[in-house]
């Protein structure tokens, strides 16, 4: 059996979750070729504060892409406030909030404004 590191078996796994998902609803539509106009794409987060900005960016996307009805503390399927319970989750909530120096970092850090053009080289997306 092939090794990987767990990055690469996550996105192995990935992989063939959609090629298997892509010949399925071929086989079932009739068609060939690709369902997907992008290919999956990612960037390694490399050090602590791409990380922490990123985390950031990623609770922030309903604002950051016109979903005025919710910010980053309301938004239904964020994990933001999942983050902040004490309830037992699946999320490694402690590590994350190490990351930020504790819970009340991790809100502070999230009350900032925050320029998109920071990171803006590290995103894969296209808008």
């Amino acid at each position: 059996m092939e090794r990987f590191t767990t990055e690469e078996l996550i996105s192995e796994l990935f992989r063939r979750f959609f090629m298997s998902y892509s010949k399925a609803i071929n086989i079932q539509e009739g068609r060939t070729g690709s369902l997907f106009q992008k290919i999956f794409r990612r960037r390694k987060v490399d050090n602590d504060r791409y990380f922490v900005r990123l985390v950031h960016y990623i609770h922030h996307q309903p604002e950051h892409h016109g979903f005025e009805k919710w910010d980053y503390e309301s938004y239904p399927w964020s994990s933001y406030r999942r983050v902040l319970i004490d309830t037992e989750t699946s999320l490694m909530k402690a590590e994350l909030l190490d990351w930020f120096g504790g819970k009340e970092e991790f809100v502070k850090f999230h009350e900032l404004s925050f320029d998109k053009k920071v990171i803006e080289h590290l995103i894969v997306e296209e808008e």
